[in-house]
């Protein structure tokens, strides 16, 4: 789930043990699984609704809680186990009763909360009739996240993942990064710092070193990168309505390129 930008460098990073890497494994293991057991389920006709209610029964089935589920304030929770967005809405989509289309494309994030520990995954779907510039999108995206991932190596910083990713899909090709969401640490809270933000400059921001977790998840507009929030308060939408793609891996930094995925494409 992308967190909101603060502007702010994190002051308090938590970096994790053996033992607890070994339990977030678990966590996001839950979490690729029920990703798995939705991409089973997508097919015209079917509704968010009902792919979110077959996954929060397969995480409690699996002894984990949805992490998503009553996330925020006690005023507007989320009220889904899952983000459900479908072509123009970014991230935090809620998930409804609108049913699946031949051109659809769709994004669902999935987090897990299991024995103390979160997993956070994201990945974007694409129906049969998507249009091959919209496939081209999502193409360059999970090739982004790629990208980002290979710079999480212990001693270089949050600013080498971001600008590889900004890199890759502003200037190399003609996409949107949004600003305004970013991916973020993840622990013993769904949302940790530091903040990773999918653009920046190499050698700027908080130093990565072994031992910490990242959930990388670039989100990248057909249009341009301005977003806008609904009446929701959840739901984000490019503001000129082009579709969006998004993808988000948990991974561990370690101190050589040999990165260890937490979650992984299915």
């Amino acid at each position: 789930m992308g967190l909101f930008a603060s502007g702010k460098e994190g002051k308090l990073v938590f970096y994790k043990t053996s033992a607890e890497i070994e339990l977030m494994r678990n966590a996001n293991l839950v979490v690729s699984k029920t990703l798995a057991l939705v991409a089973s389920m997508l097919k015209p006709g079917v509704t968010g609704e009902e792919i979110d209610k077959a996954a929060e029964e397969f995480i409690r089935d699996h002894g984990g809680r949805p992490a998503f589920k009553g996330y925020g304030s006690s005023e507007n929770p989320f009220p889904g186990s899952l983000c459900v967005s479908y072509n123009d809405i970014v991230v935090h989509g809620i998930p409804s009763k609108r049913e699946f289309k031949e051109d659809d494309i769709v994004s669902v994030d999935c987090g897990v909360e299991l024995e103390g520990f979160y997993g956070d995954a994201a990945f974007t779907f694409a129906f049969q009739d998507v249009q091959e510039p919209t496939m081209e999108l999502l193409r360059v995206t999970y090739a982004s996240l790629l990208i980002g991932i290979e710079q999480a190596v212990h001693g270089k910083r949050v600013g080498d993942i971001s600008s590889a990713i900004q890199e890759f899909c502003e200037r190399k090709h003609p996409y949107g990064i949004v600003r305004d969401l970013v991916g973020h640490g993840v622990g013993r809270s769904l949302h940790e710092d530091p903040e990773v933000p999918n653009y920046g400059k190499r050698g700027k921001g908080p130093l990565i070193l072994e031992g910490l977790v990242l959930a990388i998840e670039p989100m990248v507009n057909l249009g341009k990168k301005e977003v806008l929030q609904a009446e929701d308060g959840w739901t984000i939408h490019t503001r000129d309505r082009t579709p969006s793609a998004h993808y988000e891996h948990s991974v561990v930094v370690k101190k050589t390129k040999q990165i260890s995925y937490l979650t992984t494409a299915f």
